[in-house]
């Protein structure tokens, strides 16, 4: 997910954005733009076909909640698109609320758990329980939730993960071997996915 040079210019922005820069905040999107997208369409394509949600509109809505937040402080590159995660996570779980609204308690929204689950080809979850799951899970230990949102819903890998979170890349490993394991128990279980 890195790019050579992009580091530095984004957290740049983001400093002076922070300092109250509307040019930077302008500029900003431009340098981001691209791999939130790559983010938000790799989100969508382990949604079900038919989905509505497009990646542009995903990206779009997750940017503008961030310019809205406020005393937002992100300190760097890795925070910026680990808060887009967090932000694509809640729009992604308002999307499938409301659809299950719509429909009156049917079309839970499913998506794969592409990189938790072990099997060959990961079954179906749906996002709702996945954000109740990574909800109990951050009461059991919120760095292992912190690091699924980073690994699932940016992208970001285990050495970006373990920069975001300011611990060693074998405590990320650990971390993520163990909410791996935690997910695939509350979310697969021995009779596959749970829907509570």
């Amino acid at each position: 997910m890195s790019q050579p040079g992009s580091t530095r210019p984004v957290t740049s922005l983001l400093r002076d954005w922070r300092g109250g820069s509307q040019e930077a905040l302008d500029l900003l999107l431009p340098l981001v733009y691209s791999e939130l997208r790559h983010v938000a369409a790799a989100r969508l394509r382990q949604e079900p076909a038919g989905h509505t949600l497009q990646a542009t509109a995903l990206v779009h809505e997750a940017y503008v909640r961030l310019v809205d937040l406020d005393q937002l402080t992100l300190t760097d590159r890795t925070h910026f698109f680990a808060m887009a995660a967090r932000l694509m996570r809640q729009i992604l779980v308002d999307h499938a609320r409301r659809k299950r609204s719509d429909k009156r308690g049917g079309g839970a929204t499913l998506l794969t758990l592409d990189g938790v689950a072990a099997a060959a080809s990961p079954p179906a979850v749906d996002v709702l329980d996945l954000d109740t799951a990574l909800e109990e899970l951050t009461t059991v230990d919120e760095r292992l939730a912190r690091v699924v949102e980073l690994k699932f819903f940016v992208g970001l890998t285990l050495a970006e993960t373990a920069d975001a979170l300011h611990v060693s890349h074998a405590t990320v490993e650990r971390d993520w071997a163990m909410a791996k394991a935690w997910l695939q128990r509350r979310l697969l279980g021995p009779k596959g996915p749970a829907h509570s």
